[in-house]
């Protein structure tokens, strides 16, 4: 057993990243909140209004430190073992919203990123879900040392896709998201309670971790 696994279930953060109220993204967001706490885990359901920041600036930065926005969304990462981030393509990338809170937490030391295993989904009223965002989305976390989950989920056509419920309207699509998830909860339950893995620390500009590897095993 590892020595900075916790007691209790596990602890996932889900973040709706988007700012309009009747997003999607938030209604994706908690669809997945209620299929991880159905399957035991304690959820923080999160959403990008609660984590006001200006748009990056170094000299800010350097007179005012981090803002408080920043700061909030650093605890809640601190606080989890695992991140959803449920985020809308703009333009075929990333939202500069989403970029934005990424650059300015980046900036935290010890990077709260780091490590972290995240599943990424989208909803989009394209036919492709989101799905081009979300491939950009995996570059600025996987440079920061996340962990991001292989599959991702898409949700084309969101417009229509949720039924008065919250679920969605295609069967199959709910059977495939629940799969995900699953499936997603099972690598963070191995990581955090049972595995003997290495943690490779990632090297970004600005960090100073000196042991490439650690090793989680313990006797």
């Amino acid at each position: 057993m590892t020595t900075d696994a916790h007691p209790g279930p596990l602890r996932l953060l889900v973040f709706g990243a988007a700012l309009r109220e009747e997003s999607t993204n938030a209604r994706l967001a908690s669809l997945v909140a209620g299929i991880l706490t159905d399957a035991g885990a304690t959820v923080d359901l999160a959403a990008m209004r609660e984590f006001d920041m200006p748009l990056y600036d170094g000299d800010l930065e350097t007179a005012h430190g981090l803002p408080d926005g920043a700061l909030a969304l650093r605890d809640r990462l601190e606080w989890c073992d695992a991140f959803v981030l449920a985020s809308p393509e703009y333009n075929a990338s990333v939202p500069g919203v989403v970029k934005n809170a990424i650059d300015w937490v980046s900036r935290v030391r010890p990077q709260p990123f780091k490590t972290k295993h995240a599943l990424l989904v989208s909803a989009s009223p394209s036919l492709i879900g989101g799905n081009r965002g979300l491939w950009a989305l995996r570059v600025p976390l996987e440079h920061l040392g996340t962990r991001v989950y292989p599959d991702m989920f898409s949700l084309a056509g969101a417009h229509k896709g949720f039924t008065e419920d919250g679920q969605l309207t295609d069967a199959g699509l709910q059977q495939r998201l629940g799969e995900t998830v699953t499936a997603f909860l099972r690598l963070v339950e191995a990581d955090a309670r049972y595995v003997c893995l290495q943690r490779r620390w990632y090297e970004f500009p600005g960090d100073r971790t000196e042991a490439p590897v650690t090793q989680r095993a313990e006797d």
